[in-house]
Order: C-alpha cells, then structure tokens, then sequence
C-alpha cells in the first residue's frame, strides 16, 4: 500500500463492499457446498471490516442482510445499483437543490433508477415529484462513481442530466425534501454537498457552455490508495 496515511472509512467500506459483493456473487451461481463455505467466510471476513470501519453495525447483522439480497444466476449478479441526478436551470443561470429529508443536505434531485423508465425519463420524474417542477432534458453531464467520490455508503453508480425548467411551481415533496429552491452560483445554501466535484460542471452547463460528458478516468491500479 503506497504512501503512510491512516486507513479511511471510505477506504475500508469500499474493500469490504467489493468482498461481499464478489462473495455473494459466487453465492448466486454455486450449488458446491464446499464453494458455498467458502463464499460464506468471505462474507464474514466483509463485514468485520465492515463494522470496523463503521462503528454502527454488528458484523452479524451485516452478514444476515448480505445474506437475504443473494439472488440465484443473472439476478445473483451484485453490481452497483444506478442513481439518476439532475441539474435544472432556470433562465436566471440558477440551479435547482432539495434538502433532503434523509440526510439534510442540499443537493440536486436525485433518486433510484426505476424499472420501465429511462435514465432521462427517470430524471424528469424525480424533479416533478421532489419539487413540483417540470423540466425538458437538455444532455448527459456525467456517470459518477459514488465510492470513489466518497459521498455514499452504498456502492452506485450516479448518472446525471442537464435539465432546463419549463413549468410548474416549487412545492416541496413533504416527505422527501425539507426545503427546495433556486440558487445562484455564489449563493448555495450552507451544507450543500460536494458543489467543489459537481459545482463548475453543472454551471457550465446551465450556462450553455460546452462541456465534455465526465467519467472517471481509469486508475492505474484500482485497489490503490491514490488521490484522483
């Protein structure tokens, strides 16, 4: 492991989500008993870490909940689960963001991906339902890893559109948001999350700028600790 700094939370979450995952992947697709211990102590060995890095869980209560998602085949396949964001503008140059009821900070709309919709189709929903309102997708900005980027426990994918307002009225959902509005860039509201990684991208956008879709750049060795 290069370099002397102390191991992170996000570090030990992110290597102990990626054992368990491959874990009971391998649950999903064996029928070998001795296999299937195997995979099993794999599975305890991730969640000890798990709780280590935590300090809210019992490793036994992590493994039965590992444990009741393992699937058979196709379906026992672990992969990340997949987020929609969107960035909406308004014709002031100004973005729209929800404090979220669940960890109340302020962020853009954002919610799971639903089966029978598409990711754009997706985006536009969540913003009607979050904030009351309607929105055109104008383009792709980006597919973020959530790990990497440290601003989720769960491992996801985010897949986030620029999107421009055309209609409807702010009405707070009552249960997931505790507040929504328009915003300019120089004026977030205190604890608005991560604006310093999405911020200039999203304002570039609103603003009709060129952008280039970002991903994550590939990493020499992934299992390095490295700062991207």
């Amino acid at each position: 492991m290069p370099g002397d700094a102390a191991l992170t939370e996000a570090d030990l979450l992110r290597w102990s989500e990626s054992l368990a995952g491959i874990a009971r992947t391998g649950l999903g697709f064996t029928d070998n008993q001795y296999e299937r211990e195997r995979f099993e102590e794999v599975l305890s060995v991730a969640a000890e870490i798990h709780a280590s890095a935590t300090r809210r869980h019992d490793p036994a209560d992590v493994i039965d909940e590992w444990l009741r998602s393992v699937g058979e085949g196709v379906s026992g396949y672990v992969t990340p689960k997949v987020a929609i964001g969107a960035v909406v503008g308004n014709h002031d140059g100004e973005i729209l963001l929800i404090k979220r009821s669940d960890s109340g900070i302020w962020l853009y709309p954002t919610g799971w991906a639903d089966i029978g919709y598409s990711p754009a189709e997706v985006a536009v929903k969540e913003v009607l339902e979050e904030t009351g309102i309607e929105c055109e997708v104008r383009r792709l900005i980006g597919v973020f890893d959530g790990f990497r980027l440290g601003f989720t426990r769960n491992p996801l994918y985010s897949v986030v559109f620029h999107c421009q307002a055309t209609g409807g009225e702010l009405r707070p959902h009552p249960l997931e948001t505790l507040g929504a509005g328009f915003f300019a860039q120089d004026a977030l509201p205190d604890g608005t999350s991560g604006a310093d990684r999405w911020g200039d991208l999203a304002f570039r956008a609103i603003r009709g700028e060129e952008i280039d879709v970002h991903f994550d750049a590939v990493r020499p060795d992934v299992w390095q600790r490295r700062a991207d």
